[in-house]
């Protein structure tokens, strides 16, 4: 038998990648999906392995053998369910980000708090197996005190409109993985921001009050420096490296290419371009989030991700959207 039951809240894209995890994992039972519509889910795997397929999340969180629920619904939604679970007794995984408002981000964790229940946050990355090396070369001191980190995340294309226009915009919805990792490498928190950032990608970003090219400077509290440069657009592939450079040396992080294979001729040197798509690169790190969220539950130990992590890169992505509108370095301080 399993040691956890759980359910999920959101049936898109990344609602079926966690259906498809969990169901392989021997150690959690996936009893219930809800989403607004399930007419996609016929036929799937899902519609054949869970016994609960439904449009009415009250069902799943009111289910007394529930452990614990997935929210992988839009943003706009994620504090409703995560004090309807918080409620009911149930941990949380919610997707990033937590929400839009930080007044509803702290509301909703206040809920969790008083419930005294498990909420971790999807910032996949932190499970990456290059970018965890990464991390505890950092916390090993294998390079002394870090001095500057450098993030680089660029999109092989940019989102539909659709998309665009509800997505709250590229700091809150892109970079907030970068908030997250930067903040998680450093072990410091940032004290300032700045941002240059540009429409240099699609006119369409600019319709809808965004930016699709920006480089963010960080200064921590320590004195260290953070860069992250994104872009909605890269050409050649899914580019994400991470690199820390410190007062005994540098590690970092290169792409992870669709092969190793490396050809060398007079001519030149060729090898593969970085994978394409996000759920391909991070594929493994998907699937260990979710074994450290069940072992936590599990084991009654803490998420690896907590709600605060949330919402520390939630003020971040606030931070920096106002140091572009206005033109100006943001403390931290500011955003309450």
């Amino acid at each position: 038998m399993a040691d956890m039951t759980v359910g999920i809240i959101g049936a898109g894209r990344i609602g079926q990648l966690h259906a498809e995890y969990i169901m392989s994992m021997s150690s959690i039972e996936l009893k219930g999906i809800c989403d607004i519509e399930i007419d996609h889910l016929k036929g799937s795997m899902m519609e054949k392995h869970v016994p609960v397929i439904t449009t009415d999340p009250s069902i799943l969180i009111e289910d007394e053998e529930m452990d614990a629920i997935f929210i992988c619904s839009s943003t706009d939604t994620h504090c409703y369910y995560i004090e309807k679970c918080a409620q009911a007794g149930k941990h949380i995984f919610c997707e990033k980000p937590i929400s839009f408002s930080l007044e509803e981000t702290k509301a909703a964790l206040q809920k969790v708090k008083e419930a005294g229940v498990h909420l971790q946050i999807g910032f996949n990355r932190r499970f990456d197996t290059h970018f965890s090396k990464v991390y505890e070369a950092v916390s090993a001191g294998k390079i002394g005190k870090p001095h500057i980190i450098k993030i680089t995340s660029r999109d092989p294309e940019p989102p539909s409109e659709a998309y665009i226009q509800s997505s709250g915009g590229m700091f809150i919805d892109m970079t907030i993985h970068d908030f997250d990792m930067i903040r998680y490498l450093s072990s410091n928190e940032v004290e300032s921001v700045s941002v240059v950032a540009a429409n240099l990608v699609d006119p369409c970003f600019q319709k809808y009050d965004d930016v699709d090219t920006a480089i963010i400077t960080l200064t921590f509290e320590d004195g260290s420096i953070g860069v992250i440069d994104n872009s909605r657009r890269a050409v050649y592939g899914y580019d994400q490296r991470i690199e820390v450079f410190g007062e005994k040396g540098v590690v970092m992080a290169d792409n992870e290419r669709e092969s190793n294979v490396q050809i060398a001729t007079k001519e030149s040197v060729t090898l593969d371009h970085p994978k394409y798509f996000f759920l391909d690169r991070y594929k493994q790190a998907f699937y260990r989030e979710i074994q450290a969220f069940a072992r936590a539950i599990i084991d009654q130990t803490p998420v690896s991700c907590t709600g605060e992590d949330g919402l520390e890169a939630q003020r971040l992505a606030i931070a920096t959207r106002l140091a572009w509108k206005e033109n100006r370095t943001v403390l931290l301080s500011e955003i309450e």
